[in-house]
């Protein structure tokens, strides 16, 4: 009798909030956003950060953004100290975004590996943000949105991200976990650097997402003293 053989640490099977296809139907909003979601009157996902509106559902990403992508950063142990003994959980670290300018970073904790996994997808699409692409890189200057406009930075603990433009072809120079992050941005050419406890793959990326973040509130700061 012959065997499949599988790839990876789980196989080929996918997890089950994988398998799921979001039915918008059977969604049934909490929040006013999401009434306004459901019955088509915001229909991409510019109109909600144009109006600075607060997302609390991640069914309003899957509805928005249907070809959204998740990736897994890291699962680890942590614990805490009560009054009776030590509570151990696991805390996931999750990416999302849809490779065309949106990212989100979250995390969550559960005593069960697969409840801190679906706690950080669902922690990382309530803060999906837009990422302003460009490039400014003065090796390049080809117009296209395939990098970013300028050199941005951010910081998280004791970890700081510099993001420098790069040219055509050179690709996402970064460690593993940002390089993820920057992939599922949608970020294809640029050089990081970091400094710090770089090893928490936390505080790592939490200081990308803010570099990333920062780009934006640099234009709209721009845009306030013209």
């Amino acid at each position: 009798m012959a065997f499949e053989k599988k790839k990876g640490r789980f196989g080929d099977r996918d997890r089950e909030h994988e398998k799921e296809r979001f039915n918008i139907a059977a969604w049934e909003p909490k929040t006013q956003l999401g009434k306004d979601v459901k019955e088509r009157k915001i229909t991409t996902i510019e109109q909600v950060f144009h109006d600075g509106r607060t997302i609390q559902e991640p069914e309003i990403m899957d509805a928005l953004i249907p070809d959204i992508k998740n990736e897994i950063i890291e699962i680890i142990s942590v614990q805490r100290m009560t009054k009776n003994n030590r509570k151990a959980k696991y805390r996931a670290t999750a990416v999302v975004g849809d490779r065309n300018g949106h990212v989100g970073v979250g995390a969550g904790k559960d005593i069960e590996v697969k409840a801190a996994i679906d706690s950080a997808i669902v922690d990382a699409k309530r803060k999906i943000m837009p990422v302003m692409m460009g490039c400014g890189s003065w090796q390049c200057a080809c117009g296209t949105k395939h990098s970013l406009p300028f050199m941005t930075k951010g910081r998280c603990g004791s970890v700081e991200v510099i993001i420098k433009p790069g040219p055509r072809g050179l690709g996402v120079v970064a460690s593993e976990p940002m390089r993820k992050a920057l992939e599922l941005a949608g970020v294809k050419d640029v050089w990081t650097f970091s400094r710090g406890r770089t090893r928490s793959k936390y505080n790592s990326v939490m200081a990308l997402y803010r570099a990333l973040g920062n780009i934006t509130l640099m234009k709209n700061l721009k845009e306030e003293t013209a």
